[in-house]
């Protein structure tokens, strides 16, 4: 058996493999609800034999969509849909996850297709909320800087999604601190320059998302996994970088959470990235080896050789890819094939196996 397609047992679940699909924003939500273009999308990867399947970056809060086309989880009228997802994916033998994310100051912008930038409330768009009134760039958005029930609200809020993701079906939740959201927004000395207790030293800084997990702890299942996505370095002088992130993962495995989806940059317009094939995959290394905590890597993983060298080498204990299962939602049901490992096909598709 190949590395890629060994089990990985997490508390309850079992992970078939080591793919993942990681959580890719659709934009195609109206007030947040999911539609059949997330059933057709998520479920396809998960016909396609991935061992678990994260929904894209899922909204707290009517405010915390990156677009006024996210997908959200703010109130119980989103849980149906969700719920018939949730029911597919597991149909197939694949784990259902969901991202829960709060976009901060990247919110209230318009979808890619139509330019990014900021959505005038006149076509549907707000004010949105940031660690400080820092905006993003100068086509978004300046935010108005969270006060002390604010920051309340924002941990209220994620903890009554994730209480909502179980009733969903959701047996994984992700914890999204990455991409220059307002969970990263808050790590970052970038872009929080507060001087409360929320703002200045380390500790400060990672004060919100450690209160988001405790609090979200009370209410999700203790024999479910919990994720976090992080940043592991904004790629931009004087911001986040890898030291402070094997800092923090040390911190998060102390306080439940079981593995750490590591990804890198989105904070700053002016990052610098070495873009390249796996190019983030040593920040994950990294944190595995001087933490021990589980760790997943993605970013440029494009071929089966690839993703089984990374995890024989020990550098991360599973994969998550993104365009490629754009490109191909049956990629595991071919590098299966490619490295001499047996994988099982719905029966539907099974003509097509030889």
């Amino acid at each position: 058996m190949s590395t890629l397609f060994s089990p990985l047992t997490i508390k309850s679940i079992t992970l078939k493999n080591r793919l993942i699909v990681s959580p890719m924003c659709q934009y195609s939500s109206v007030d947040g609800f999911a539609d059949d273009w997330h059933l057709v999308h998520l479920g396809s990867r998960a016909v396609g034999g991935v061992s678990m399947v994260i929904s894209e970056a899922t909204a707290v809060a009517p405010e915390g969509r990156i677009s006024p086309y996210d997908l959200g989880i703010w109130k119980d009228e989103h849980i149906g849909k969700l719920a018939q997802i949730t029911a597919f994916i597991k149909s197939q033998a694949c784990v259902p996850g969901i991202q829960l994310a709060h976009a901060g100051r990247k919110a209230s912008t318009a979808v890619p297709w139509k330019g990014r930038g900021k959505v005038t409330e006149e076509a549907g768009g707000w004010t949105p909320v940031a660690p400080s009134a820092i905006a993003f760039a100068g086509h978004y958005p300046t935010p108005d800087e969270l006060d002390a029930e604010g920051i309340r609200k924002v941990i209220t809020d994620f903890t009554a999604a994730a209480q909502r993701a179980q009733r969903a079906g959701f047996q994984v939740a992700e914890i999204h601190a990455a991409h220059g959201y307002l969970l990263h927004q808050f790590l970052s000395p970038l872009s929080n320059q507060r001087m409360d207790n929320y703002g200045g030293s380390f500790e400060n800084r990672i004060r919100l998302l450690l209160e988001v997990i405790e609090s979200i702890k009370t209410v999700w299942p203790a024999d479910l996994p919990l994720l976090v996505r992080i940043s592991a370095t904004d790629w931009a002088e004087g911001g986040w970088n890898g030291d402070d992130s094997v800092r923090l993962a040390a911190i998060l495995q102390t306080v439940g959470v079981d593995l750490i989806d590591v990804s890198t940059g989105g904070l700053v317009s002016h990052q610098q990235i070495p873009v390249g094939p796996a190019y983030q995959l040593p920040f994950a290394a990294r944190i595995k080896k001087e933490t021990g905590i589980l760790t997943s890597t993605v970013g440029l993983i494009t071929d089966a050789v690839q993703a089984e060298t990374i995890l024989a080498n020990g550098d991360a204990d599973a994969v998550m890819m993104a365009r490629e299962l754009l490109r191909n939602p049956y990629f595991p049901l071919k590098a299966a094939a490619e490295l001499d490992d047996s994988i099982v096909w719905p029966v539907q598709y099974e003509r097509a196996k030889s």
